[in-house]
């Protein structure tokens, strides 16, 4: 979950580069400013974290919420009237 700035053009652009980086990354976006991002372990995962701790935007603020598959799943989605299909869970990891 980020909160950047957007009121300059320079902080536009920092905005922007860093969604760029989340989405190359393989985050997909939740909601506006809330992205979300499948690992299989939690040494995955900190490769993340620190990737986007080391590209934060000076005046950017970002919280980084880990939660399990089971907790995951446990998530409650309610629509109004203008409902928006959502993305597919990730796959699980598979072994033969």
């Amino acid at each position: 979950m980020f909160d950047l700035p957007t009121d300059t053009k320079k902080a536009r652009r920092q905005y922007t580069l860093f969604r760029k980086l989340l989405l190359e990354d393989g985050f997909d976006m939740m909601q506006y400013s809330i992205y979300s991002r499948h690992c299989t372990s939690e040494e995955k995962a900190n490769v993340h974290i620190r990737r986007i701790e080391q590209n934060i935007p000076p005046d950017g603020e970002v919280r980084i919420l880990s939660v399990t598959d089971k907790q995951f799943e446990k998530m409650r989605i309610f629509w109004g009237k203008m409902r928006k299909p959502t993305n597919k869970p990730p796959r699980q990891l598979e072994f033969f």
